[in-house]
């Protein structure tokens, strides 16, 4: 593994600053956590990043830039510095993201035409139907919505929350899991259909705050049901049975990317923590010389380069390896990136005061960004007891 940039990563990485620079980062004044319709700014972004050839950077193959996971790493970093604007400004954006991962390596050739390419040019926008209110959702297998088959349609019937994307008005497209057969094997129960959101019997019921913020950025979140929906059979998504494989074939690369993008808002917190630091003189000493924060200060350096690097070695493993050979790491880094990403943001606003909790710096969102996912896609918990599952079998045979 090599820790330089090559020549493509760094082209990107240049090119991308400076978008940064020129049209993200002055346009933050703009941007606005209430109402649950992205800011226009980001349609003005978006323009500009296509013309910068910035676009669909997430995505390899033929569908996007062709870029490798390690070679995405560091450009989701400096997107994540401005996690509200950058990667929708980029395309670069959940849920789309792994929906477009989904269809670009699921997907039929019709569904790719009808969904993927128009989300590949931005014009609609996609939610991913999964989560429940009614089951522990952090064991997919528990999915209650049921997808039955009547001849050439299936009926999806259901309750959805948190669905993120789903308030978007340009939301046009859900991806539904839910059970096709629940005698079968407790893994292959589930599948996933194409559901457009003006299917008769979709109703988005209510939107959903997160920590009281409505994240009109990703299309905010809802509450959504599903009564007797019926959707052609061709909707389906891979094979009946298959929608648990795909989800965790989505999820991995969703997971990474939440941490790629964690490690630019860790270095976003740290540099706010700095500069307030040397600005601020209480009791006739700067902050900078207190040493509990020069405490914060250097423990943070080493908790981001700790998991940078962590980071780096799983998209690494993904490129070389694959998904599945990568489980693990990718596992290690869902459980302490947003987890140490929070407790720097954390030092980051008490170091600002009551600054730190208001709409004047952007560390309030970041915080409540990193501390939501600690559940999102999957809670530590669960990635905790897989991962010691994982580890304790390889001693299983020598302890008999």
């Amino acid at each position: 593994m090599e820790f330089g940039f090559d020549a493509v990563t760094e082209d990107h990485r240049k090119r991308l600053l400076a978008f940064m620079d020129d049209y993200v980062y002055p346009a933050e004044g703009e941007f606005s956590h209430e109402g649950w319709e992205p800011p226009p700014i980001v349609g003005r972004l978006q323009a500009q990043a296509r013309l910068a050839g910035l676009w669909n950077l997430f995505l390899p193959g033929e569908h996007g830039a062709g870029l490798t996971n390690l070679q995405y790493a560091p450009l989701a970093e400096i997107m994540g510095r401005s996690p509200h604007l950058a990667p929708p400004a980029l395309n670069c954006a959940a849920p789309d993201t792994g929906n477009m991962e989904v269809l670009a390596e699921f997907g039929t050739v019709e569904q790719q035409r009808q969904w993927l390419q128009p989300l590949l040019d931005g014009v609609i926008r996609s939610a991913f139907a999964m989560t429940e209110p009614e089951v522990a959702s952090s064991d997919a297998t528990n999915i209650g919505t049921r997808i039955e088959r009547d001849g050439d349609e299936y009926v999806i019937t259901g309750r959805k929350f948190y669905i993120t994307g789903a308030m978007n008005p340009n939301c046009r497209i859900f991806i539904v899991m839910g059970k096709t057969d629940p005698a079968a094997a407790r893994h292959v129960q589930q599948s996933m259909v194409l559901v457009p959101r003006d299917t008769p019997g979709v109703t988005v019921k209510r939107g959903m705050t997160v920590f009281g913020y409505t994240d009109g950025d990703h299309g905010g979140h809802a509450e959504v049901l599903f009564e007797g929906v019926r959707v052609p059979v061709s909707n389906l998504i891979g094979e009946e049975g298959g929608g648990f494989a795909i989800s965790q074939a989505r999820l991995g690369p969703g997971r990474i990317h939440h941490c790629m993008r964690l490690i630019g808002m860790a270095e976003r917190a740290l540099e706010l923590m700095c500069t307030r630091a040397l600005s601020r003189t209480p009791f006739g000493k700067p902050l900078a010389e207190q040493g509990v924060v020069q405490d914060w200060i250097a423990e943070s350096r080493v908790r981001i380069e700790q998991a940078r690097l962590l980071v780096l070695k799983a998209a690494w493993l993904m490129d070389t390896v694959g998904n599945k050979g990568a489980h693990t790491e990718i596992q290690a880094i869902k459980i302490i990136v947003p987890a140490t990403v929070e407790w720097i943001v954390d030092k980051a606003i008490q170091t600002h005061g009551a600054a730190g909790v208001g709409q004047d710096t952007p560390l309030a969102a970041l915080w409540a960004a990193a501390r939501t996912l600690r559940l999102a896609d999957g809670p530590d918990e669960v990635h905790k007891r897989s991962l010691a599952r994982r580890e304790l079998n390889r001693y299983r045979g020598a302890a008999s």
